[in-house]
């Protein structure tokens, strides 16, 4: 890092300059990943600008001896970045510009790039107070005031992932909104900081309440089609049954569809659709709207 970026990150986010990102390496990145070649003109400028300021804020580390470049530096942040392109700041307030946005992102600045899946040693207790210990393969895991891990092999087939509604990139850091704010030994619970105002709302605890019993109705109903599945062979619901797991895991399952493939989401959830605009576009949605 040269002293001027050092001292860029040391300014406040609205003040600081946008880095430069070789235009042939962002035209790669772009190109591979169709949810992000779709974007209108000025929406990829942006993502380009965000994508610019989170690299200068983020510091990589490729694990077990992966080397990490500029591009795979790159694929991952323009995919980080592309749930902020349209959010407001948690408290509700509009940017004033886009690197203020990474403030959705400021609990942590590692993100560790495993060569395939992690494994992670788990354990649970069932209700007999047995203790059963097991091994889980991981594509990423987002930690509360911690790294993000990712997995490139999961990455890298981001492009053709998108057609299912998947993306890990996406998934790992909704988990991050899920936890901004969360207490020392809470967990993520699907339901990320809101603001009074949000989608008609009067207040944060009004907003809360919509966003949990949309959710909730919505969780319950994938939940059935999962069990209608396993059990009794009926088609199997489009998005990965992961997201039955919780309400936690179900809202970055949703939100990676929501990013990646909008249409087939807008048909399989169409009561979350004006749930997540609500969120992920509220700066341009009141920017949109006609003056009081």
């Amino acid at each position: 890092m040269t002293a001027l970026q050092a001292l860029q990150t040391w300014l406040p986010r609205r003040w600081r300059s946008s880095p430069e990102i070789e235009p042939a390496l962002w035209r790669r990145v772009v190109d591979a990943h169709p949810f992000l070649l779709e974007l209108a003109a000025p929406d990829q400028d942006r993502l380009r600008t965000l994508a610019g300021h989170f690299l200068q804020e983020k510091e990589f580390h490729g694990a077990h001896g992966l080397p990490v470049d500029d591009h795979m530096a790159l694929t991952i942040a323009a995919q980080a970045c592309l749930p902020l392109l349209h959010m407001s700041l948690p408290s509700g307030r509009a940017p004033r510009s886009a690197a203020e946005l990474l403030v959705w992102y400021d609990d942590f600045v590692g993100i560790v790039v495993q060569p395939g899946a992690a494994l992670a040693q788990r354990e649970v207790t069932d209700s007999a107070g047995v203790v059963h210990r097991y091994r889980e393969a991981l594509a990423g895991e987002a930690m509360d005031r911690g790294p993000v891990m990712l997995s490139w092999e999961d990455v890298i087939h981001a492009g053709g992932a998108a057609e299912r509604g998947a993306n890990v990139v996406i998934h790992e850091f909704v988990h991050k909104m899920d936890m901004r704010d969360m207490a020392m030994g809470q967990h993520p619970d699907g339901v990320p900081p809101l603001f009074s105002g949000f989608l008609g709302t009067v207040s944060e605890s009004a907003a809360r309440l919509h966003w949990q019993q949309t959710m909730t109705a919505q969780f319950n109903r994938f939940r059935e089609m999962v069990s209608m599945a396993e059990r009794f062979g009926e088609e199997a619901p489009w998005l990965d049954d992961y997201a039955a797991t919780n309400t936690a895991e179900f809202f970055a399952v949703t939100s990676e569809a929501y990013f990646v493939h909008r249409a087939r989401f807008g048909q399989e959830f169409p009561e979350l659709l004006p749930l997540y605009d609500g969120f992920y576009r509220s700066a341009a949605i009141r920017q949109a709207a006609p003056p009081a």
